[in-house]
Order: structure tokens, then sequence, then C-alpha cells
């Protein structure tokens, strides 16, 4: 092989490296349908924020977050095309069964999509 052509070799790699792996954002095959559970109550028109590429809590802050869906009345939600990769889910809403002014419930977890499939049955945890 030729320095010539080595160095079109190595463009080609890097270009496909770079084009062909969209780990980590939406665009994706893949699905997760989710609930925001406050114990055994789902939290209706909870707000869930996701951080891609993250195994760890970002933190309150959610403009550090890459995106964010709304749960619907029975607090289930509902992401379409996304990629394989990691993710951390952190929700905040309204549990009006605690009888305190406060009734701010939030929480998260993180969520590792391996393969493209639809998940189902997850759930987002949150507590006051």
């Amino acid at each position: 092989i030729s320095m010539k052509n080595l160095k079109y070799v190595f463009l080609i790699i890097c270009a496909l490296s770079f084009f062909g792996c969209k780990k980590n954002q939406l665009g994706g095959k893949s699905n997760i349908k989710g609930k925001v559970m406050h114990h055994d109550v789902a939290i209706p028109y909870a707000r869930v924020y996701i951080k891609f590429n993250a195994t760890e809590f970002p933190g309150e802050d959610v403009s550090v977050y890459n995106t964010y869906i709304d749960a619907d009345h029975n607090g289930n939600f509902l992401i379409s095309n996304i990629y394989r990769g990691k993710y951390y889910f952190y929700a905040v809403g309204v549990d009006p069964a605690i009888g305190t002014t406060n009734n701010i419930v939030k929480g998260g977890i993180a969520l590792k999509v391996k393969m493209l499939k639809e998940i189902t049955g997850f759930e987002v945890p949150v507590a006051e």
C-alpha cells in the first residue's frame, strides 16, 4: 500500500467512525415505554429529562439534560427512535396524594440500551 492510498484508507476509517456511530441521541430504532412512579402511585404529567451518555445522576439543573418528554395523565411516556447507549432519566412531577403543600416528587434512574429493540415496563422512581 502506498502512502497516498494509506492516507485515503485513514480518511475513510475516520469518516465511518464519525458518521456511523450515533450513540446517545434521538433518531435510532429503539423505543422506550416507561412510567413515572412514586411508590405504587403513577405520577401524571411528570416531565422526564434525558441525559445522553450518562450513568450517574447529572444533578437537578435541568439545563444539563439533552432533551425531555412529558408523561401522560397515567404517568406513561414513550421515547421513540433512540440509539443504543447509556442514558439517565430524571423525572419531576406532583403527587396529589401527598397531603402537604410541597407535593413535588423527583428522582431518576440510569438505563443502558444494548440492542435495537423496544423496552417496556421501564419505571422512573421518584420520591419526596
